[in-house]
């Protein structure tokens, strides 16, 4: 049905315009004569000239696209191929009546007059109706929500151009910074003020809701604007930052509610692409754990920089499922071969398949259990995962000749008091250890601590519990943690691999710690709620193996600069490999025992600063 009515406009469009040539070479010729009658002696060459004219502007007009476009959305663009298709379409039809006739009886003013007039009579129809149109838009658009605009930028000016076509916001005004904006009007809109303004505009103009249009806004700016709107109780909407924006679409639609992240995450960090794409491109690149949280968004990254083949490999079949039907269409246009494998790190056989069968020049391992509860819980299926299996995965990077071999840590990895950072700085010692004794693999380690949105982490939890009512649970009213956004870490990993020479641990600079009660505060204030009247914070106690606050790293080990302002680079523990060796194997028949005390016994002698929590008699 939209089809036929689609046809039914294009028809009516094209008669519309077939309609105006013989109107407007008659208005041509009567405006010639003084608006009055045309004498008989010219009727035949404005009849012929009718006759040629109306097929071939037809064909000209259809070859300028005049017909692909809508009347709706009549613009500059519509005007000018309505002026060049005139132009050519009459150029030619005098052309041929020169040919037929020398332009006997033609004078010389239609050669002006008509053109003018046929894109005229072309034009105005469009551009009146497209007034009409937002003229209706605009009157309904009034008895919308009165909206502010924060920011008269492009983003901006597209944001309040699709509010005209669609609404529902009736929009008051702009506030932007720029000295050079102030008093302009944009689509009609004016800008009133700055971001000092924001209370006495809000309070003027009976403002409903804030706009924030400023995709590049720092994180410190939008935090203080939304404290404000806050304290003034009105809403704010946000258009996602430029990253998300990355297809340049600015529409209504794209608004959303203010999210922590938008919060909590840092400034866009500069990163040297060309070291990052000479690092990948052209490589068989394996990524381990490559459904998880930040597994997955490695891959998404990687394919950006256009390997020769992606490997994803993950033991889970739905997450490895979803990221390989995220990734195969984008790898098949651009040439990447995606290839996702079901297999656990744990498992020799398997892991000696992938490796003999691809050949990976570079693997970047992000398997692991990482949840500190489950782990200290289920401690040998921690040690199985997070030591054996990266030890093994090593191995046989070594062995079938990789280049690079980038391990993802944690800052639990530090004067761990848990299983799971134990295990982490175990795999750290090993990887690099093991680099000192072999020449052709560089092993890279990244700590960095906890990522925004991740599987298990408190603001998936917490944004539950806000939707269920409450109460939010946390742990100590002072216990502290850094962030950063999944898509920020990534692509620190990548840079620090690309720096990367071998041995480093590289350390990601994680800002200032959060108080994990201000992240609940924030979070209950952002859907429109009071902590502690709509939404109670309840504090459960520390969990086995929890510290208050995490640390980036050791005493031991010195922190230095690199050429990367985000990036420093920690000092490596040399070990005895013997030992190391020695230690493993004691640690892998504590596995096969399940003798969880001998295991607590075995990963103190590997990490000596593991202070354990409550040993448990058995592993579930």
């Amino acid at each position: 049905m939209k089809m036929l009515v689609s046809l039914r406009n294009r028809w009516l469009v094209i008669a519309h315009d077939m309609a105006w040539i013989p109107l407007a070479i008659w208005m041509a010729f009567w405006l010639r004569f003084n608006m009055d009658v045309v004498p008989s002696v010219y009727l035949e060459p404005l009849h012929l000239l009718i006759a040629v004219s109306v097929p071939l502007q037809f064909v000209v007009f259809w070859y300028f696209g005049l017909y692909r476009g809508i009347w709706r959305f009549a613009s500059i663009p519509d005007l000018l191929r309505i002026i060049q298709a005139v132009a050519v379409g009459s150029l030619l039809s005098f052309t041929v009546m020169f040919v037929l006739q020398r332009l006997e009886g033609i004078p010389r003013s239609v050669l002006i007059l008509y053109p003018v007039i046929l894109a005229m009579g072309l034009a105005s129809p469009r551009l009146f109706y497209r007034w009409v149109k937002d003229r209706h838009i605009d009157l309904k658009a009034a008895s919308g929500k009165r909206a502010l605009v924060i920011g008269a930028g492009q983003a901006g000016e597209l944001l309040v151009r699709d509010l005209l076509k669609s609404g529902p916001y009736s929009t008051v005004g702009f506030l932007d910074d720029a000295d050079r904006r102030q008093g302009q009007e944009i689509h009609g809109v004016r800008v009133i003020g700055s971001l000092a303004d924001l209370e006495k505009t809000v309070a003027r103009h009976c403002v409903e809701v804030v706009l924030l249009a400023v995709p590049s806004a720092s994180h410190q700016t939008i935090q203080s604007i939304v404290q404000r709107c806050q304290q003034m109780q009105v809403a704010c909407r946000i258009l996602p930052s430029v990253a998300e924006l990355a297809d340049g679409r600015v529409e209504v639609s794209r608004l959303r509610s203010v999210q922590i992240e938008d919060l909590l995450g840092r400034d866009t960090v500069e990163l040297d692409y060309a070291g990052i794409h000479q690092l990948i491109a052209g490589e068989t690149v394996l990524v381990t754990g490559a459904g998880g949280s930040i597994g997955s968004e490695l891959c998404r990254q990687i394919l950006h920089q256009k390997p020769s083949r992606l490997l994803l490999l993950d033991h889970g079949e739905f997450n490895l499922y979803t990221i390989d039907q995220q990734l195969r269409s984008t790898g098949e246009e651009q040439g990447v071969a995606v290839s996702a494998i079901l297999g656990d790190i744990r498992d020799q056989t398997r892991m000696r398949w992938v490796f003999e069968s691809f050949r990976p020049d570079i693997v970047f391992n992000a398997a692991a259990y990482k949840h500190v509860p489950l782990v200290e819980e289920n401690p040998v299926e921690g040690i199985k995962t997070n030591v054996l299996g990266t030890c093994q995965l090593a191995d046989l990077a070594v062995a079938y000749g990789v280049k690079k071999f980038v391990q993802i840590s944690t800052d639990k990895a530090v004067n761990p008091t848990n299983v799971m950072g134990a295990s982490k700085r175990t795999a750290e010692i090993y990887c690099q250890n093991l680099n000192r004794r072999e020449d052709p693999t560089a092993f890279i380690t990244t700590r960095f601590g906890n990522v925004l949105g991740s599987a298990g982490s408190v603001v998936p939890l917490f944004r539950k519990q806000i939707e269920a009512g409450g109460p939010i649970t946390v742990t100590h009213p002072d216990i502290t943690r850094y962030f950063m956004t999944i898509p920020e870490a990534v692509s620190l990993i990548l840079q620090a691999g690309s720096m990367g020479k071998g041995g480093e641990i590289f350390v990601l600079d994680m800002g200032e710690p959060v108080k994990i009660v201000d992240l609940a505060e924030q979070m209950i204030r952002l859907t429109g709620l009071e902590p502690g009247r709509d939404i109670e914070i309840s504090f459960t106690g520390l969990r086995p193996g929890e510290k208050l606050y995490e640390e980036l790293f050791h005493g031991s080990e010195p922190l230095t600069t690199t050429m990367h302002p985000k990036i420093m680079l920690s000092g490596s523990r040399e070990v005895d490999w013997q030992a190391m060796q020695q230690g493993l194997h004691a640690l892998r028949d504590a596995c096969e025992m399940r003798d969880v005390s001998l295991l607590h016994r075995q990963l103190r002698q590997l990490v000596p600063e593991f202070v354990s929590g409550v040993i448990q008699d058995g592993d579930n």
